[in-house]
């Protein structure tokens, strides 16, 4: 399946692992670019040492290409947008605010720059600023998220910009592909289902809870932040949208209990203090694969109802 995506990117299929954070490193990026995807590593808040390993032994890992996502708002955001530099890295996406600063360094080096957007006007403003994509996430991914759906936001999004633009937020198999391409995506970014591969890192409970999600197993947490995550229904999750409704958690007090949660979900599967941060499509998602067999499965799926040769 060729679309300007794959041409940009030289990458087999249309699609991208998404930047998990604490959840996307080199175990994860290389499978999926191995597999014919675009692996992501996620810079979040993380040492830059870490990162620096982590892409160099994504390099010894993968001959393919892979990429690196910067959370905006992290405080190391201008070290890691130079860091991507000078490790030659191939493409930065990005979220949680404005990369304008950092695209014509990024494109002098090489960089392809795709940032994911939640909105028609930060989706012209991007094309402006020089992005080569923009990534359209919709409500229904896991993590941070904004307010408009993937069906509403993508062909906005499409009607918008002359670049080409990829689908996020409940996309898991071949039908959520089709569908993204109907409404005049040209690739797709897949976050929640890699969470149940192989090659995901993340603590056994992690895994488990995503298989055993249903549609309503879900929750939305810290919009009074101003930061909104999406999360698996924990009695945890439970607690923090409780506290946010009836006012027993000040917003300080909510990123207070917060610290660090989502580490103690990651690395421990700690249910009673973790957030388990997963998009609404969980419960459309019931094994653990190997990375490769994933994508072969959701582009068979995708390729027959697109009708592609």
């Amino acid at each position: 399946m060729k679309t300007r995506i794959t041409e940009l990117l030289g990458c087999k299929y249309p699609i991208i692992q998404g930047g998990m954070a604490w959840i996307a490193e080199s175990t994860l990026a290389s499978a999926v670019s191995n597999a014919g995807g675009v692996g992501l590593i996620a810079g979040g808040s993380a040492p830059i040492d870490y990162l620096r390993d982590q892409i160099r032994k994504c390099k010894e890992l993968t001959d393919k290409p892979f990429g690196v996502n910067i959370m905006l708002m992290s405080p190391n955001a201008d070290d890691l947008a130079q860091l991507c530099i000078d490790e030659k890295v191939a493409v930065v996406t990005t979220g949680a605010g404005n990369p304008g600063k950092f695209i014509p360094a990024w494109k002098e080096a090489g960089i392809k720059v795709i940032p994911v957007i939640p909105s028609v006007a930060l989706a012209r403003r991007m094309e402006k600023a020089g992005a080569d994509a923009v990534v359209a996430e919709g409500t229904e991914s896991g993590g941070h998220i904004g307010e408009n759906t993937t069906m509403c936001l993508v062909p906005q999004v499409v009607d918008a910009v002359e670049i080409p633009v990829i689908a996020a937020g409940g996309i898991a198999d071949g039908r959520g592909i089709a569908a993204s391409f109907m409404l005049g995506a040209e690739g797709v970014q897949i976050g929640t289902r890699f969470l149940a591969s192989e090659e995901c890192q993340i603590h056994p409970t992690f895994k488990e809870l995503v298989i055993k999600a249903k549609d309503t197993d879900n929750v939305v947490t810290g919009r009074y932040t101003g930061h909104p995550c999406r999360n698996i229904k924990t009695k945890f999750a439970k607690m923090l949208a409780s506290g946010e409704k009836d006012g027993s958690l000040t917003p300080d007090q909510f990123e207070e209990v917060t610290l660090g949660s989502l580490r103690k979900a990651v690395q421990d599967g700690n249910v009673e203090e973790g957030s388990f941060l997963c998009g609404l499509i969980a419960g459309m998602i019931n094994d653990v694969k190997p990375c490769d067999a994933i994508i072969k499965e959701i582009m068979e799926q995708a390729e027959k109802l697109l009708r592609v040769s």
